[in-house]
């Protein structure tokens, strides 16, 4: 049985276990409209210059592998943003080997 669903879950495509991530840029919006979208949409991926951050809400879901952190950032306006969601890569995970 197990490895019925192991075969399953490896068929589907990649983009349904990614589904519902919104791409934003922080230089188009507020620090305020950033806070109310990332909490509106859960699942939000923010550019930042040439990267971006991953940020989920609420906080305690970030992925395995994953860790909260807070993070700052500038908005349209250069105003300085303190964002206390975000999931950064947390190098002491188990689930992340060397």
């Amino acid at each position: 049985m197990r490895s019925v669903i192991f075969a399953v879950a490896l068929s589907l495509p990649l983009p349904a276990f990614a589904a519902g991530v919104m791409n934003v840029k922080a230089s188009e919006h507020s620090c305020s409209e950033l806070t109310q979208i990332i909490r509106q949409n859960k699942k939000v991926f923010v550019r930042v210059g040439f990267g971006g951050r991953s940020f989920r809400y609420p906080p305690a879901q970030c992925s395995m592998g994953d860790k909260r952190s807070t993070t700052s950032l500038r908005d349209a306006g250069g105003k300085q943003c303190i964002l206390d969601y975000t999931c950064v890569f947390d190098p002491a995970s188990p689930y992340n080997f060397p």
